[in-house]
């Protein structure tokens, strides 16, 4: 017979007991929120055109992308789990424009709510790995409404960040600050069981994911970094890489945290005004966060993700070069010279 194992509600719960009288049982119960909005979201994409869902939409998000149908229903479901039962006050969404407020009548919660609800979303009608990405902070205390300025925190005050992952099978990946677990979704029981306790980054590596059809808008550090990687061992880096490029995220960092490597979506002159492609607080500091918890590093090429001080704008862009300490380390040297 199999073993059911730890699954993430009672992991959350003995996590919570660990902190003794500051545990006040809310926030397992937002954990537990943002897990049925995953499982949701898990089945319709395992479904995929089954359930009608692949395809895109007319509309546009706030930063220009055209939305996929799912884009709109991961949204709405992640919504939907938070919105109702007292744990969150408010929410940030890659596909919203502004800050979600609760409606009138909703009980508020301590916690703000960032999420991307469908990263990589376009990998959706060829079938490969698609997911979501989450970070919690703190909300303001005493403030019914909270505005853009009460989300503008650095990655440092996180409380919480994870991702799930739809592939294969699916998986979601937490930290609460004291390390990095994952958990499977076993579909039979809709648990997510604990399989991957206290992951932990390789500190070297030989494997790097870009988009290289970017690269003649790189800067000249990331230029001549990739070329030495390309050179392999006749180069000045002295050994054979790989590089890996599935067009998500959360597939890209699962791989990392799986095995190593570094993933880089640095900035470059068509998104140099804008600071960069990806979003900080939703993609960029809760993805920092699992790294850093794991033993990686996460940088911005000027310095740590974690520590940019949020301007106010909950699209706000951020270059990303993270993964396996000693090669962002490494990376780091080029924009250093």
């Amino acid at each position: 017979m199999q073993k059911l194992g730890t699954t993430l509600s009672s992991f959350i719960i003995d996590e919570q007991r660990k902190l003794g009288n500051k545990a006040s049982g809310e926030f397992t119960g937002l954990l537990n929120d943002i897990t049925i909005a995953c499982k949701g979201i898990a089945n319709l994409v395992n479904m995929g055109d089954l359930a009608d869902v692949l395809g895109a939409t007319e509309s546009e998000n706030s930063m220009g992308d055209v939305q996929k149908k799912m884009d709109l229903i991961a949204n709405d479901l992640f919504i939907d789990a938070l919105e109702n039962n007292g744990h969150c006050a408010g929410m940030a969404s890659e596909e919203l424009d502004e800050i979600l407020t609760l409606p009138d009548g909703k009980p508020r919660g301590s916690y703000l709510v960032t999420f991307d609800p469908l990263d990589g979303s376009s990998n959706m009608d060829i079938n490969m790995d698609v997911g979501a990405i989450f970070s919690v902070l703190k909300a303001p205390k005493g403030k019914e409404n909270p505005t853009a300025e009460d989300f503008a925190k650095p990655g440092t005050e996180q409380v919480a960040a994870g991702y799930c992952l739809y592939g294969p099978s699916s998986m979601m990946v937490l930290t609460t600050g004291s390390g990095v677990n994952g958990f499977t979704l076993c579909t039979s029981i809709g648990e997510f069981i604990l399989t991957h306790p206290d992951m932990k980054i390789p500190e070297d590596t030989s494997e790097y994911a870009i988009n290289s059809s970017n690269q003649r808008f790189w800067e000249p550090a990331v230029q001549e970094y990739i070329a030495d990687c390309i050179q392999g061992e006749e180069g000045k880096l002295g050994k054979r890489y790989n590089m890996r490029w599935v067009a998500a995220m959360v597939g890209e960092i699962h791989r990392i945290l799986c095995r190593g490597g570094v993933f880089l979506y640095p900035i470059d002159e068509r998104n140099r005004d804008v600071g960069g492609k990806l979003r900080l607080l939703y993609e960029g500091n809760p993805m920092a966060m699992i790294v850093e918890q794991a033993g990686g590093a996460a940088d911005t090429g000027y310095g740590r993700i974690m520590e940019v001080q949020p301007n106010g704008d909950p699209h706000q862009r951020v270059p990303v070069i993270m993964g396996s300490k000693n090669e962002v380390e490494k990376i780091l040297s080029y924009h250093k010279s």
